[in-house]
């Protein structure tokens, strides 16, 4: 699933393509993408609507419109965009269309289903439920040490677990938290509510800089030719992991075999010596 660096990513190629441009026409091809609205409501609530800007909370892009409306996406585990001419063949798993003034056309594809499209009022964007209660930006003055210490401190998580709940910690999933944990020197399994203020402080500072990092090198997004700009390759951070999908080989630190455990249903890596309980 799309962590903040990946969907800051998106959020950025997307305002390249779209903003200043005009929504002619819009299609839900699937219902459920859109659960709030009809397909017709849908439609009749985007056409005629210039993009103003496009902008980010946590995992959601939001993309402002002039008529006083938000489209809010979340990509969950395989939505994606794709920026083709207006006649071009459809891909297989389309589920909305959106045609441009330019004669492109956007595309919301997304296999799985997951992905999901919210229509929302911009002057009450913050209080949607979408947003309303999710964690401070982790780039932002709110989210400080103090911040982190005691949501930390007040939860009976373990601490992985902690920093996937986005009302506690905003924008990291598997590859971030492992990486900030492994920097920081926490083990995975620690109840968070035990953590240090001296280590506490070390991984806040591990979150800021491997999410900085990440966005520096776009990310681990990876894209097909017609997704996105044509000129977009995609991120090279997948690269640069530590601990991420390296099980059974050393650690960069210490050389000590990097281990794989399940929490919550999902894989973690770390490694056993620098991350000693």
């Amino acid at each position: 699933m799309p962590e903040l660096p990946e969907v800051e990513m998106v959020a950025r190629h997307l305002r390249a393509l779209v903003v200043g441009r005009t929504i002619t026409k819009a299609q839900l091809l699937w219902p459920r993408t859109a659960p709030e609205q009809t397909a017709r409501q849908f439609a009749a609530g985007l056409k005629g609507a210039r993009v103003e800007a496009v902008g980010r909370r946590g995992k959601y892009i939001l993309v402002h419109l002039h008529n006083g409306r938000t489209l809010l996406v979340h990509l969950r585990m395989t939505g994606r965009f794709f920026y083709l001419d207006s006649q071009a063949e459809l891909p297989s798993h389309a589920r909305a269309i959106f045609q441009l003034d330019n004669t492109k056309q956007l595309l919301f594809h997304d296999v799985r289903k997951f992905g999901k499209l919210h229509l929302v009022p911009t002057s009450r964007l913050h209080e949607s439920a979408q947003l309303a209660a999710l964690a401070p930006e982790p780039f932002s003055a709110e989210f400080s040490l103090a911040y982190l210490f005691d949501t930390l401190r007040a939860s009976a998580q373990q601490i992985k677990l902690a920093l996937l709940d986005q009302t506690k910690v905003l924008g990291l999933g598997n590859i971030y938290a492992a990486e900030a944990l492994h920097r920081a020197g926490v083990h995975p399994k620690l109840a968070a509510r035990k953590l240090s203020k001296p280590r506490a402080a070390r991984l806040h500072q591990e979150i800021v800089s491997v999410l900085n990092e990440a966005i520096a090198n776009e990310s681990t997004l990876n894209t097909d030719p017609e997704s996105l700009d044509a000129s977009y390759t995609g991120g090279t951070y997948e690269t640069m992991t530590r601990v991420y999908e390296r099980a059974g080989m050393p650690c960069l630190v210490c050389a000590t075999p990097i281990r794989r455990i399940v929490q919550g249903q999902r894989s973690t890596y770390f490694c056993p010596q620098c991350q000693r309980r």
